[in-house]
């Protein structure tokens, strides 16, 4: 900006993310594959503000992020809540979902999923886990979050940013990498132009 002679505040910038984050990441996750019929779920905790919060995470077999939830309690209450959030982000009932031997999950289960296989063992839900490595470094880098509603929407829109724009590149040949990225490129142009015209309408 300051290369082409335009001068803004930060506060402008924050303002923007604020404002059209949410509306790419709805454009991206229309845009991405249907989740596989297994998925994995976990809880991580954090501190925020020196209170102990817990960020609940949904990943497919392939390790990309379908959704998060943070809340400050982990019971089942929360775990229900998560359930019906992952239904309605993602619009699909799994197969079969892995978690770790946390006991509230098996009671949410059988009130929000009851013909759905559930699968709890420590060993199985390594992709999940090393998925909240990535947070844990972007924690750091900010100096701590700050508050669990700015935490949970700068968390939506990260999480599903970073690993549309980097797809499983070890799980992939070089070529089929490369043909990966240019679509979501192009993809990521077409929302851009989209937004631009409907804003530029309004």
């Amino acid at each position: 900006m300051i290369y082409r002679g335009i001068e803004m505040t930060y506060a402008a910038i924050y303002k923007w993310c604020k404002k059209f984050t949410q509306i790419y990441v709805n454009q991206i996750r229309r845009r991405r594959p249907k989740p596989t019929g297994k998925q994995h779920l976990d809880e991580v905790v954090i501190p925020i503000k020196s209170q102990q919060c817990y960020i609940w995470r949904a990943v497919d077999v392939e390790g990309q992020v379908l959704d998060i939830l943070i809340q400050r309690y982990c019971d089942k209450r929360v775990d229900k809540k998560f359930f019906r959030k992952l239904l309605k982000s993602t619009c699909f009932v799994p197969r079969v979902i892995v978690t770790d031997k946390l006991k509230s999950y098996k009671a949410a289960k059988r009130e929000v999923l009851k013909g759905l296989e559930l699968m709890q063992h420590k060993g199985l839900n390594n992709c999940v886990e090393n998925s909240h490595r990535l947070t844990q470094v972007r924690e750091r880098r900010m100096g701590r979050f700050k508050s669990p509603g700015g935490n949970q929407r700068f968390l939506s829109a990260f999480e599903l940013m970073c690993g549309y724009f980097h797809p499983q590149q070890h799980r992939q040949s070089a070529t089929e990498y490369r043909k990966t990225v240019r679509q979501r490129l192009s993809d990521w142009l077409g929302v851009n132009s989209h937004d631009y015209y409907r804003l530029s309408i309004a």
